[in-house]
């Protein structure tokens, strides 16, 4: 199939990709607002955007700086929380596989909304780009999000730092984006078999089992009932 010019291929990606846009963009800020009030300069949320780059993970760091947690300790609550990155780079293993050079740096950025996007990147969208420049568009969708990701956090750092701001829920700010992909995800996808699987098996980790492994324990069960024969398949 014939190759799209770059820009053609650019300009796709950066469609593709508004949803996380708008989300990173308004958790990004919320993020540096929170580091700014815990009294932290504005470039370390740039630093730990750029190369930690886990928004879940950049938040609960705010907490664990606060409480002046260890190293050992700061390193095992991450581990736990990222831990489902594990599941998400494994489904996607094909995809990077014929990603060429580009599959390094996919393997960094892969992050929950990036996942999201990638994962059901539809086939109309390779006639669009072309496939041999299909690569090249998850590479740049997973660049942008990066990129929004970090100018989020730095507007949010350095307008914290100069105007004083109500902190009071504004942490939910990521856990409104995943609900927003979950939404768009369903109505993409029609299959929300899935989905309600999922909810199922968070709901019954948060009530039966401690809060350190509920969130691991419901994504190991649900990936298992998933995988069972006509699971997840919701018309």
């Amino acid at each position: 199939m014939k190759r799209r010019p770059r820009p053609a291929v650019f300009t796709a990606a950066i469609k593709y990709s508004v949803p996380v846009l708008l989300g990173y963009l308004a958790i990004g800020v919320a993020f540096g607002l929170l580091l700014s009030d815990a009294g932290y300069p504005w470039p370390l949320a740039l630093a730990m955007s750029v190369i930690m780059y886990a928004g879940a993970g950049q938040y609960i760091a705010v907490g664990l700086f606060a409480a002046g947690a260890g190293l050992w300790e700061a390193c095992l609550v991450q581990l736990v929380v990222n831990a489902r990155h594990m599941a998400y780079g494994l489904s996607m293993l094909k995809r990077f596989k014929k990603a060429g050079i580009y599959k390094y740096y996919l393997i960094f950025a892969l992050t929950d909304e990036t996942f999201a996007l990638l994962s059901s990147l539809p086939d109309e969208l390779t006639a669009d780009t072309g496939e041999g420049n299909r690569g090249r568009f998850m590479f740049y969708v997973a660049l942008l999000d990066h990129l929004y990701w970090v100018a989020g956090s730095v507007i949010g750092a350095v307008v914290g730092a100069v105007i004083p701001f109500d902190m009071e829920g504004i942490g939910f700010a990521l856990t409104a984006l995943f609900i927003v992909l979950m939404i768009e995800q369903i109505l993409r996808v029609r299959k929300p078999g899935i989905f309600i699987i999922a909810a199922a098996a968070a709901v019954l980790a948060v009530f039966l089992l401690p809060g350190r492994v509920s969130l691991l324990s419901a994504m190991a069960l649900s990936l298992a009932l998933a995988a069972l024969p006509g699971k997840g398949r919701g018309s």
